[in-house]
């Protein structure tokens, strides 16, 4: 039988500095996430664990677009250190993903990495199972296996130095005490941190060792190649599209751009609200119906009426967005900012960068890799500056500043928004608002306040963004010693006061109806003496709380 070869010790090296790094990053999430309160220490732990990937897999740093990576990581890290949030987070993770894929894979196009991202994230739980499972069973250098060296190298001098400790222990008094002085955690807290560091070796240790994805991208492509129609039929299909188009844009600039007056009881407001999405679903079609029909390359597209006609419809859709986006600025400044409808904003700029990404490929013949490839980047521009912008605090900002001439002031969304209004909320204590209002911003303001110096004192829920507030804050509030007036009765939604709770109702007494009797209650009759009987001898009176004799007592 031939004699198993070992693998290279530069490999088990390398393993073992897996390994290792793993292990030290496990620990250091152990001490700054057991108890995470939502803090900066999980940008911290983001940071530690990418030089763990720098330190322990050089490839990363020479593989072509490794740095790319790494720099886009290190940034979404640093917005963590900022201000934690569940898309900077995913976004960190998307980052180191691709640094570790770009060892065993050449980026192709956004879509095929988004699968290789997700098989990645998929096959994290089964990782560290499989490749200990494969450790155990290598051959070792003279032929053994890997795991009675294990047995051999780690766990008989583990377990006979903890022994011979023992025994010294048991021996010297100094060390019999510096032991008991050891107190071990309870059977909870051990499971609780079991359980963290189980989740933590799986987002880990996939990253280390990744698993290859090989998925043909040469011939791929995403939207099926439909027939093309006849010149006579697109001709008129977009000349109609167009028409229909240049009706609805051209109300748009009479009603919209121009200020025109709005016909019968129409508000602008109800004008601007009622298409600000719908006609974003329109747009998106109109980029469908490009994207299917009238491809690059095809014979149909290289129609130079065609081509005209086409670029006229992707220009009134990138109108057909613009009018979208001023639709919903005009009912902001009617009814407000919310994080909601920046977010509405944010989308419709990405559809007009889609939309003239689709004309710009139709015009160039650009391939289906650069749409998806130019699109996926400009949605990853857009996802970063969302995870570093705090829309709440945009969002009141803009209604303390811009006060609507429709509605009021919602000071109940403001509370909601916590910590991200409290600078606003100062500035409303001194705005003429009137006194009630003014008497409600001091109150939310203290209340917002207390939440983020609470928070700001616990080390797991300690954000950077949080400090730079809280310091504007005292800063502002130095000397102001108002107080919030006193509500027996508690608080509403935006700090109203609840008034006292009405009195009882009186009784209801019923009173007779016409024809007929109520039956009148007799008089209580007070006890007296009963009067002897007259003509026999005087007998005892039985007092009136006595019970009446039955027929059989007396038989």
């Amino acid at each position: 039988m031939p004699r198993a070869i070992a693998p290279p010790a530069f490999s088990r090296f390398t393993f073992l500095a897996k390994l290792a790094a793993a292990a030290a990053v496990i620990a250091a999430g152990d001490v700054l996430l057991y108890g995470f309160g939502g803090g900066s220490i999980i940008g911290v732990f983001a940071l530690l664990w990418l030089a763990a990937l720098v330190l322990a897999r050089p490839a990363v740093r020479r593989t072509r677009g490794g740095w790319v990576a790494l720099a886009c990581a290190a940034l979404i890290a640093l917005v963590l250190v900022l201000e934690p949030s569940l898309l900077a987070a995913m976004l960190f993770l998307a980052a180191i993903g691709s640094a570790a894929l770009l060892v065993r894979h050449v980026f192709d196009n956004a879509i095929l990495w988004g699968v290789r991202l997700g098989f990645l994230g998929l096959r994290a739980p089964f990782g560290p199972p499989v490749d200990l499972w494969r450790m155990l069973h290598l051959p070792g250098g003279s032929g053994s296996s890997s795991a009675r060296a294990l047995v051999m190298n780690l766990v008989l001098p583990l377990s006979g130095g903890a022994v011979f400790l023992a025994l010294f222990a048991s021996a010297n008094p100094v060390l019999g005490q510096a032991f008991g002085s050891i107190e071990l955690p309870d059977t909870g807290t051990l499971i609780l941190n079991a359980m963290l560091w189980t989740v933590l070796l799986g987002f880990v240790w996939p990253t280390l060792r990744p698993r290859a994805l090989r998925i043909a991208g040469g011939t791929w492509s995403l939207l099926p190649r439909l027939p093309e129609p006849p010149v006579t039929s697109a001709l008129i299909t977009l000349g109609v599209f167009n028409a229909v188009f240049a009706l609805e844009n051209g109300l748009d600039i009479v009603f919209l751009w121009s200020g025109a007056p709005l016909p019968g009881d129409i508000t602008l407001a109800d004008y601007a609200h009622r298409g600000a999405y719908t006609l974003i679903a329109t747009a998106l079609l109109a980029g469908l119906f490009v994207l299917l029909v009238l491809r690059p390359g095809a014979q149909l597209a290289s129609h130079p009426m065609v081509r005209r006609l086409v670029l006229v419809w992707v220009a009134q859709n990138i109108l057909l967005v613009a009018s979208s986006m001023l639709r919903l600025a005009d009912y902001i400044a009617a009814y407000s900012l919310t994080e909601l409808r920046i977010s509405a904003l944010v989308w419709m700029v990405l559809v007009a960068c889609g939309l003239m990404l689709i004309g710009w490929r139709f015009l160039t013949n650009k391939s289906a890799a650069w749409l998806i490839n130019a699109n996926a980047l400009t949605a990853s521009i857009a996802l970063t500056g969302a995870s570093i912008v705090d829309f709440g605090a945009v969002a009141a900002r803009w209604n303390v500043d811009h006060p609507s001439e429709l509605v009021a002031l919602d000071l109940c969304y403001l509370d909601r928004l916590g910590s991200a209004a409290l600078i606003p909320l100062i500035e409303l204590r001194d705005a003429p608002i009137g006194a009630e209002r003014q008497e409600r911003a001091v109150y939310l303001s203290q209340q917002a306040y207390k939440n983020l110096a609470r928070n700001q004192a616990d080390w797991q829920a300690w954000t950077l963004r949080g400090a730079w507030r809280l310091a504007e804050a005292e800063a502002m509030l130095a000397g102001d010693t108002r107080v919030p007036a006193a509500a027996p009765h508690g608080r509403g939604c935006g700090g109203d006061i609840f008034p006292p709770p009405p009195p009882p109702p009186p009784p209801v007494i019923e009173t007779p109806e016409a024809g007929e009797t109520t039956p009148s209650t007799p008089a209580p009759v007070k006890d007296k003496p009963a009067a002897p009987v007259s003509g026999g001898p005087d007998l005892p009176v039985p007092p009136p709380y006595r019970r009446a004799l039955t027929r059989d007592e007396i038989r």
